[in-house]
């Protein structure tokens, strides 16, 4: 699948712009501040239904407009299909399919598959367990529709138990019959994830291990060790035991939402051991790594969305990572460069012809 065109209507600093897109690589570029950013995150609405960069979606509507409309037309073996995203103040987010609306944005999550590599993706790194729980749940949902209706039924279960334990807390009382039920489905809905994070980190880790051998030339070793409370055969025990201390400090204490994915490079945390190379190169490794295991899965080639990459590898880096687009095919790509000089030199260097796309105050030109 790729992305033939899109139309852009009052998005981020868009007021308005039609693009149309080769099959393969487009390059974007433009000053900093021009728009490029603004147009993978476009691209990325239209594959998952929200932001990359933002959770709000107010945040996307132009200053001084009312909404933004995003419009795609994608292309298959089998057929077009033309995605409309849109939000308007005061009201829900709107998506169409082939003029129809979707009920639930979770329907339309891996129909079009994407992969974005961007310079804040070593947050995964610096930041804490929340940031690499969205990135591993983000990557299942593109791939596994069960769990993704596992972890919105969690996460709904999760909220109404920490209202009820406020309620305890600020009544002065508790009632564990009350709480039963949710207990019940919660811990239910955390085995069931647990073992589908951990069967599929057992297919995801070799990826990543070959990756990053291939983008750092090196030998140390990498890996991802898998913390959770439900490592632990007696967690419905500690779960059920923990209800006063719950009640206490007014949220769930224990549970797949305080899971962590913990990376590390020769043994020891990547955060604190690993190089500013090392852990660039990891980010890369684990990106292309969800690249190839989303393919797998959904028998499909994923979009890659690659933002600003060159500004962030050294030299080395950008070479492997060239090479590995040129020889894996790897499908549409988009690239995000603020010189075009040094884009279209890379290019030529493997023998790769893109279509570059000016921008320019948020203009294609």
């Amino acid at each position: 699948m790729y992305l033939k065109n899109i139309r852009l209507h009052q998005f981020k600093n868009y007021q308005e712009a039609k693009l149309e897109f080769s099959p393969d690589i487009n390059c974007v570029t433009g000053l900093n501040g021009a728009g490029k950013t603004n147009l993978l995150d476009a691209i990325h609405y239209l594959c998952l239904t929200r932001s990359a960069f933002s959770s709000v979606d107010l945040n996307q509507i132009l200053h001084g407009t009312d909404f933004f409309s995003i419009k795609g037309s994608f292309v298959t073996e089998e057929r077009k299909m033309e995605v409309i995203c849109s939000f308007e103040r005061g009201k829900k987010k709107q998506l169409l399919v082939d003029g129809k609306a979707t009920e639930k944005m979770s329907d339309h999550i891996g129909l079009i598959p994407v992969v974005l590599i961007a310079p804040d993706d070593t947050s995964l790194i610096r930041d804490g367990s929340e940031e690499r729980r969205k990135f591993f749940d983000s990557m299942l949902s593109q791939i596994d529709k069960a769990y993704l209706a596992d972890l919105i039924r969690y996460q709904h279960f999760l909220k109404q138990r920490n209202a009820l334990l406020k309620y305890f807390h600020e009544g002065g009382r508790k009632d564990p019959q009350l709480m039963e039920p949710y207990d019940r489905e919660i811990i239910r809905l955390s085995h069931a994830i647990h073992q589908r994070r951990t069967f599929f980190l057992k297919e995801y880790i070799p990826a990543l291990h070959r990756h990053y051998q291939e983008l750092s030339l090196s030998q140390e070793t990498v890996d991802i060790q898998y913390q959770s409370d439900l490592n632990n055969s007696d967690f419905e025990e500690t779960f059920k035991k923990q209800l006063d201390k719950d009640i206490l400090l007014k949220r769930t204490q224990s549970g797949i939402h305080k899971d962590d994915f913990a990376f590390e490079i020769d043994g020891y945390p990547l955060k604190k051991f690993g190089s500013q190379g090392q852990q660039k190169s990891f980010i890369l490794a684990l990106k292309l790594a969800q690249f190839e295991v989303v393919k797998q899965h959904k028998n499909q080639v994923p979009i890659l969305l690659l933002d600003d990459i060159f500004d962030k590898l050294d030299d080395q880096r950008i070479e492997q990572l060239m090479r590995l687009v040129a020889n894996r095919g790897f499908g549409q790509l988009f690239i995000t460069d603020a010189r075009p000089e040094r884009s279209k030199s890379i290019f030529e260097s493997l023998s790769m012809s893109a279509k570059l796309i000016g921008i320019s105050q948020g203009k294609p030109f």
